[in-house]
């Protein structure tokens, strides 16, 4: 091929493009011939010694993957993808599939899977590792990481992207089906040992290497026939994985004694304390009770669990029960703690090992001063609440708050609307909490596959029928879940 041609594409390309094409050539040019090349002019050498730069057709293969099709016109091609023929080598799909995986992952996504591998790999490869290609060759070294080895990546993907790991599934579903057993040789004029002799027009093989490459079965679809994903990735990517016993930690933060003069004790918020604990117990969480925390307590004890690492555990529940205004939750302090302050130690930016992973969150407190009308409002005249319902109270609190801040994989149920107030039986328990708990129960044991957000919808339903010192009660789940969530017994 012209020099003159390979010099400008050389000139165009920068680092990091350089070292995506010599990472897809990777398995069909000699690994160790692949070392210490800094720029394109280097790896077209390496190309030509193995005769892939004959007819230009290799090297537009590798700048259509890269995204760079532009400079296909100095190659005097034209910019479609070139057609595959058994006479030529073509890319490993299983490399382009590594490649894409690099293109679509995160600076902050790559940082935590350098650290869901550093008991796999040593602390010198760790950093070492500049990029998500590089991590991927230290992964191959360390026999992690294969054509037909591919669980560890796919599993370190679900930890923290979805989507990342479904590219890795679907490889493995569709491709390695093709043949599960073992790589296919490269053809005879793609051995990585090849050299030139006299005048470069002819090759003599030494010994022939395995490759990455497998033939491209690209299917083709009518528009009559959609392109539907294997049932098997459909139904992992529909719901949350709960593998592990236990489940994971269920934190219920029980505030029933205030020390200032605004705020009465909550009686009967035991009641939800023992009920939380005995449903989460059966559903297979560790359940740890904090019961009378301050503001900074709950702030304190929050900020240190998100620091765990949450590698062996499937699921996150917080509960908290105590006195509130819209956007916020009281300690006993009768200090108030936003809900996005509750939430935040727990998104994937601070703690990724929850990453992908289910974080529910129930408070069982008031988020406002006024009451809930049904169809016939009739508010209660004075002293009425004491005569009609003597035990029930409202977890309301004199301050505003504000909204909490969204992530994903997070459900918020709430025991009430903004600005509304929820009640509470001094001797049974809240209203929210005892139907939540109910309902858990009643389809945790029940054959049907009822998600989370089904059965809070029942909740909803059970205690907007409800009627309290006059006024209604009606729940409100806030959620980002991205998958369905089927808690039952274990």
């Amino acid at each position: 091929m012209d020099r003159l041609k390979l010099s400008h594409i050389d000139e165009e390309l920068d680092s990091s493009e350089v070292a995506a094409l010599c990472f897809l050539c990777l398995g069909i040019v000699n690994r160790k011939r692949m070392e210490g090349i800094k720029d394109a002019k280097q790896l077209f050498l390496r190309l030509e010694e193995n005769g892939l730069l004959d007819d230009g057709a290799f090297l537009a293969e590798l700048l259509h993957t890269i995204r760079r099709a532009d400079l296909l016109s100095l190659l005097e091609t034209d910019s479609r993808r070139p057609e595959e023929t058994d006479a030529r080598p073509t890319l490993s799909p299983y490399r382009v599939m590594l490649y894409r995986i690099y293109e679509d992952m995160t600076t902050e996504n790559f940082e935590k899977m350098k650290f869901l591998l550093s008991s796999k790999l040593g602390r010198r490869q760790i950093e070492a590792s500049d990029t998500a290609l590089d991590l991927f060759v230290e992964m191959e070294k360390a026999d992690l990481l294969s054509p037909t080895k591919l669980k560890d990546m796919h599993a370190v993907l679900k930890e923290f992207d979805q989507q990342l790991a479904l590219t890795v599934k679907h490889y493995m579903d569709e491709v390695l089906q093709q043949n599960p057993t073992r790589v296919p040789p490269l053809p005879p004029r793609v051995s990585m040992d090849y050299q030139r002799v006299n005048n470069g027009s002819q090759q003599t093989p030494s010994t022939l290497s395995i490759s990455e490459t497998r033939p491209s079965r690209e299917r083709i679809y009518s528009d009559a026939q959609p392109n539907r994903q294997p049932s098997s990735v459909a139904n992992e990517m529909e719901y949350y994985d709960l593998n592990h016993n236990p489940r994971g930690l269920c934190v219920v933060i029980n505030n029933e004694k205030f020390l200032g003069e605004e705020l009465k004790d909550r009686g009967g918020t035991q009641e939800d304390a023992n009920v939380l604990q005995s449903v989460f117990s059966r559903l297979g969480f560790t359940v740890v009770v904090h019961n009378n925390l301050t503001a900074g307590s709950i702030q304190s004890e929050l900020t240190e669990l998100g620091k765990k690492d949450f590698l062996d555990h499937d699921a996150l529940v917080v509960c908290v029960l105590s006195h509130g205004e819209k956007g916020c939750v009281f300690g006993t302090d009768e200090k108030k703690v936003k809900l996005r302050e509750l939430t935040s130690p727990f998104t994937s930016k601070n703690a990724p090992t929850l990453a992908g992973k289910p974080k529910l969150f129930f408070i069982q407190a008031c988020q406002g001063g006024s009451y809930q009308e049904g169809a016939v409002p009739c508010p209660p005249r004075p002293g009425e609440e004491e005569v009609r319902e003597p035990s029930l109270e409202e977890d309301a609190g004199p301050v505003h708050g504000e909204t909490v801040a969204w992530d994903a994989d997070f459900l918020m149920g709430m025991a009430t609307v903004p600005e509304c107030k929820s009640f509470r039986n001094t001797s049974t328990g809240s209203i929210y909490i005892q139907e939540l708990c109910r309902q858990l129960m009643k389809y945790a044991k029940s054959e049907e596959k009822d998600d989370i957000l089904s059965v809070l919808t029942r909740v909803n339903r059970e205690v907007g029928k409800g009627e309290y010192l006059s006024h209604k009660q009606m729940p409100e789940p806030k959620y980002t879940l991205t998958k369905k969530l089927v808690l039952k017994y274990v």
